[in-house]
C-alpha cells in the first residue's frame, strides 16, 4: 500500500476553502441568535455549524460511543472532557459530537470571528505566559463543571503530530477533583478512507495556520475518528497527577489499538 496521501484537484481545493470561509462567516450571526434559543436549540445550532465546517473541508466524522457525552449534557451533569491535541480541527471534532465549554489560550479571544464565537461560548481563557493566572482558570473550570457544564481541555498544552502524544499536564485535573466530577477521555484520530493514519491536519512547528488549512483542504478522503471513553471518577486516583496519568493511559491505549502507521510526512514534534 502506498504511503502517499491522496489529494483532490486544485479547483476542488479552492471550492473547499471558499465554502469554509462562507460557513465561518455565518458564525457571528449564530452567536447573536443564541440567547433566543433553548438549551437544546443552542446545542443543535452549534453542532450543525461545526459539522458544516468539517464538511466544507471534505472531512467525514466517525463517532464511537458519543452517547456518553449526550447523556451527561441532557442530565446537566458536569464533567472534564480531556482530549489529545493534534490540529485546529480538534475543536471541530469536540463540538460536532457535543457542544460544550472549553479552556483555551488567551490569544484566542482576540482572533477575528473565532474570538467572538469563543466568547459567546463562555470559553475559559488561560495566560500560558503567566502561571499566576492558573489558579483562577482552574477555579472557573470547577465552577462551570459543578454548575452542570461539560468542559473540554487539551492537557497536552500543545499540538502533537498525529502519531505522537504528549504527557497530560495535571493542573486542569484539579478542577475535576475539586468539583467532584468525572473525567471523560476524548480520543481524536485522523485517518484516510483506506484506514491509514494521516498527519495532514496536524498544526505543528513553524508552519502557519494557512499552510495547515491548505494541506487539509487538498487531502482526499480525510476521516476524523472520535472515541469517547468511559468516565474516570476522581476517587479512583490519589491526586491530580495520578488522575492525569490514568486519563493519558486510556487515550494512549486507544490510539495504539486503532492506529495504522503511514509513511511519515511530518516529524513527531510538539511545539509550545
Amino acid at each position: 500500500m502506498s504511503g502517499k496521501t491522496p489529494t483532490v484537484s486544485r479547483p476542488r481545493r479552492w471550492w473547499r476553502l471558499i465554502t469554509a470561509i462562507a460557513v465561518l462567516l455565518t458564525g457571528p450571526f449564530i452567536a447573536i441568535g443564541m440567547p433566543l434559543l433553548s438549551k437544546r436549540g443552542r446545542e443543535g445550532a452549534v453542532r450543525w455549524w461545526f459539522r458544516r465546517i468539517a464538511r466544507s473541508f471534505g472531512v467525514r466524522i466517525e463517532v464511537h460511543n458519543g452517547k456518553v457525552l449526550r447523556d451527561y449534557a441532557d442530565a446537566d451533569r458536569g464533567a472534564l472532557v480531556a482530549s489529545n491535541h493534534i490540529s485546529w480541527l480538534d475543536i471541530v471534532a469536540v463540538n460536532a459530537v457535543q457542544p460544550m465549554r472549553a479552556q483555551a489560550k488567551k490569544e484566542v479571544a482576540s482572533w477575528p470571528i473565532i474570538g467572538k464565537l469563543a466568547n459567546a461560548a463562555r470559553t475559559v481563557y488561560l495566560d500560558r505566559e503567566n502561571l499566576r493566572s492558573l489558579p483562577t482558570a482552574v477555579d472557573e473550570l470547577r465552577k462551570a463543571m459543578r454548575g452542570g457544564s461539560l468542559v473540554n481541555v487539551s492537557p497536552e498544552g500543545t499540538t502533537w503530530c498525529g502519531l505522537a502524544s504528549g504527557r497530560f499536564r495535571p493542573a486542569m485535573f484539579q478542577a475535576a477533583i475539586d468539583a467532584d466530577v468525572p473525567v471523560i477521555p476524548f480520543v481524536i484520530r485522523y485517518r484516510l478512507a483506506d484506514g491509514r493514519d494521516t498527519t495532514a491536519p496536524a498544526f505543528i512547528g513553524d508552519e502557519t495556520l494557512v499552510t495547515s488549512l491548505r494541506r487539509t483542504a487538498r487531502t482526499k478522503g480525510l476521516v476524523m475518528e472520535v472515541h469517547v471513553l468511559d468516565p474516570i471518577e476522581p476517587s479512583k486516583a490519589a491526586n491530580r497527577k495520578e488522575l492525569a496519568a490514568m486519563t493519558h493511559a486510556a487515550v494512549r491505549d486507544t490510539l495504539d489499538r486503532t492506529q495504522t502507521l503511514p509513511e511519515m510526512e511530518h516529524p513527531k514534534l510538539a511545539v509550545a
